[in-house]
C-alpha cells in the first residue's frame, strides 16, 4: 500500500513497552519465587531456608539437600522451560497464521510428537534422550502437516474454526494411535500419566538436553518477532513492507516444531498453554510481537510452575496430572474464542 508520494504506508501497531517491561520484571521475580516454592512443596515439605542451603551450600550427605538437587530443582526448571516453549510457539503460530485458535496442542503438533515418542518407547526403549527430541520434532511436523492438509481440503478454504476442528480430529486420531501402541506393547499404564502431562519424570538429563533447543528457539522467536508482527497485520501489508513472507513462515514453522517438540519430549502433550498465554500477553502489551514473545515466555513459565505446584497440592501425597489442571483454565477460554469465531464456520 502506497501514498500519492509513492511511499509505503506505515501500519499503526498498538504497543505498550512500559507495561511489557513491568510484566517482564515482575514476572521474572514471581517466577523466581515460584521456583523456590516449587522446590519446597512436595510429598515431603521442605523449608525455604533448607532450599537456600541446598542451592548454595550443598551437603551431599543431607537427604533433603539431595532431594532438592536431584529431583525438585530439575523438575522446577523443566517446568519453566516447558511453559516458555508452549507459550512462545503458540504466539508465533497465532501471529503467522492470524488464527486466534492456533496452539500446538490444538493443531496436531503435540499429538504428532506424542505419537512419535510412544512408538519410540514401545519399539526403541533404550534410545538416548537426544534422539527422542529429534524424533519428537519429526512427529510434530507430521502432525501439523496432516492438520493443515485436511483443513485446506475444506470447501471455502482454511478458517480459524475449521483449522481447530481439523486439529481436534487429527489429534484425537494420533492420541488413539499412541494409546493403541501402548496397549500393544504392554506399556499402557506407563504412558497414561505421560499423556495427561506430568513433571514428575523430569531429571537433569532432560533439562540439559532441552536447554540448548529452548534457548535457540526463544532467541530465534525474538529475532523473528518484528516480521511476525507485520504478518499478523495481513500478508499483503507484510509484502508491501518488504517482508519475505514465505521465508518468515518457514523459519517460524521450524521454531514452533523445535519449541513444541522439545517440550513434549520432556513432559508430554500438554495443551492450552500456547493458546491462553499469548492472548493474555497481547491484551496487556498490544500487538507488537517484540513484546508479546518475551512476555509470553515469562508468563508461560509462570503458569507451568504454579500449575505443577497446584497439581501436587490437590490430592497429596498423590499427583494430579498437570494437563488436567491447565485444562480447567484452557477449555473455557477455548470455548469463548470458538464462540467468538463461530461466524466463520
Amino acid at each position: 500500500m502506497e501514498t500519492s508520494w509513492n511511499k509505503p504506508v506505515q501500519p499503526v501497531i498498538r504497543s505498550r513497552p512500559v507495561t511489557a517491561a513491568l510484566i517482564m520484571i515482575g514476572g521474572t521475580i514471581a517466577l523466581l519465587l515460584g521456583l523456590g516454592l516449587s522446590i519446597s512443596v512436595g510429598a515431603s515439605d521442605i523449608g525455604l531456608h533448607t532450599v537456600w542451603d541446598a542451592l548454595f551450600h550443598f551437603n551431599p550427605e543431607a537427604t533433603q539437600h539431595r532431594i532438592i538437587q536431584e529431583l525438585r530443582l530439575p523438575r522446577a526448571l523443566a517446568g519453566a522451560m516447558v511453559g516458555a516453549c508452549f507459550a512462545v510457539s503458540g504466539a508465533i503460530m497465532q501471529g503467522m497464521t492470524r488464527n486466534p485458535l492456533a496452539d500446538p496442542g490444538l493443531l496436531g503438533v503435540n499429538a504428532g510428537a506424542g505419537l512419535a515418542l510412544a512408538l519410540c518407547f514401545a519399539f526403541l526403549p533404550n534410545l538416548p534422550f537426544q534422539y527422542l527430541i529429534l524424533l519428537s520434532f519429526l512427529g510434530a511436523a507430521a502432525g501439523s502437516g496432516l492438520v493443515y492438509g485436511i483443513g485446506a481440503l475444506a470447501k471455502g478454504g482454511l478458517t480459524p474454526v475449521r483449522l481447530a476442528l481439523a486439529g481436534a480430529t487429527v489429534s484425537a486420531l494420533l492420541v488413539a494411535l499412541s494409546e493403541g501402541t501402548a496397549i500393544y506393547s504392554h506399556m499402557a499404564q506407563d504412558l497414561v500419566f505421560w499423556h495427561a502431562g506430568g513433571m514428575a519424570g523430569a531429571k537433569w538429563l532432560q533439562v540439559q538436553m532441552m536447554a540448548p533447543w529452548v534457548i535457540a528457539g526463544v532467541i530465534g522467536a525474538l529475532l523473528l518477532s518484528r516480521s511476525v508482527t507485520m504478518l499478523s497485520l495481513g500478508e499483503e501489508m507484510a509484502v508491501g513492507l518488504g517482508i519475505r513472507t514465505g521465508w518468515i513462515k518457514l523459519c517460524g514453522s521450524v521454531l514452533v516444531l523445535v519449541l513444541a517438540g522439545a517440550a513434549v519430549s520432556a513432559v508430554g502433550p500438554i495443551g492450552f498453554v500456547g493458546l491462553v498465554i499469548p492472548h493474555m500477553a497481547r491484551y496487556f502489551v498490544g500487538s507488537d510481537y517484540r513484546w508479546i514473545v518475551p512476555c509470553s515466555a515469562i508468563l508461560g513459565g509462570l503458569l507451568m510452575v504454579f500449575a505443577d505446584i497446584g497439581a501436587r497440592m490437590v490430592n497429596p501425597p498423590f499427583e494430579t496430572p498437570i494437563g488436567a489442571v491447565i485444562a480447567l483454565l484452557g477449555v473455557p477460554f477455548f470455548i469463548y474464542l470458538a464462540r467468538r469465531e463461530r461466524r466463520e464456520l
